[in-house]
């Protein structure tokens, strides 16, 4: 494990597993993944950024669970899921879209698919 994981795990431990168990899939289900880890999101790219890993506070506190993490991805389109805790179009034709994870059992086949189709998004980006 990177020294700068855990770094950016240190005052959340418990949501580590969490992380690994998504950043195993994203290295098992997409090519040529570089991760990069900034101070307060870890970055997954391919030529550009396709997806994150953050603390974002997309739930209000009461409705937020104790350990969980966030995950953003871009699209070219608004993803229509009740598990989408938020999408907005900072420029047009570009969605990002904010997913709360608190169970491993989340990191599934429907959040992978919009992690690849992010991915294959991204490298199409000029």
């Amino acid at each position: 494990m990177d020294q700068n994981v855990l770094y950016f795990f240190d005052g959340k431990p418990e949501a580590l597993m969490l992380y690994e168990a998504f950043e195993g899939k994203v290295f098992s289900e997409v090519d040529g993944v570089k991760v990069k880890v900034q101070k307060t999101q870890i970055a997954f790219s391919n030529r550009h950024n396709f997806a994150f890993v953050s603390f974002l506070p997309v739930r209000k506190a009461k409705e937020r669970p104790e350990v969980y993490i966030v995950v953003t991805f871009g699209l070219g389109c608004r993803v229509q899921s009740s598990r989408i805790d938020a999408a907005v179009e900072p420029y047009p034709g570009r969605f990002t879209h904010h997913v709360l994870i608190s169970e491993t059992e989340e990191i599934d086949d429907e959040l992978m698919g919009w992690v690849k189709e992010a991915a294959v998004f991204s490298a199409g980006k000029r």
